[in-house]
């Protein structure tokens, strides 16, 4: 069933319905005793006190001091960068020579 296929009348009787059916929703709560909100209430958000969060703020100090004073001093200088491994002339010569081999039988193998 679509909206789309309902008559004015079936609209307009639909409405009614569902306008009766909330005024009996609102006269159950009254007799219950429910409040007129319904669902579940909001949870309280919880905050910490300043108090708590200085204390939290120390102690974490307090761990990171103890971890710095553990470690040696010599970190706070950069380390050398590694020597780069040099490929000799005659090295680079043969690995040109196997590449061009191979791109050649490459190319030839396609045509």
């Amino acid at each position: 069933m679509n909206l789309h296929d309902l008559t004015i009348n079936q609209l307009k009787r639909a409405a009614a319905i569902k306008e009766r059916i909330e005024a009996l929703n609102k006269e159950l709560r009254s007799i219950l005793g429910v409040s007129a909100k319904s669902g579940a209430a909001p949870k309280k958000k919880r905050t910490m006190s300043a108090s708590v969060k200085r204390k939290i703020a120390a102690a974490q100090k307090a761990r990171w001091a103890k971890l710095r004073r553990a470690r040696p001093a010599t970190h706070s200088v950069k380390p050398a960068a590694k020597a780069k491994k040099k490929v000799s002339p005659a090295t680079k010569a043969k690995l040109s020579a196997k590449l061009k081999s191979y791109w050649a039988a490459k190319k030839a193998g396609k045509k």
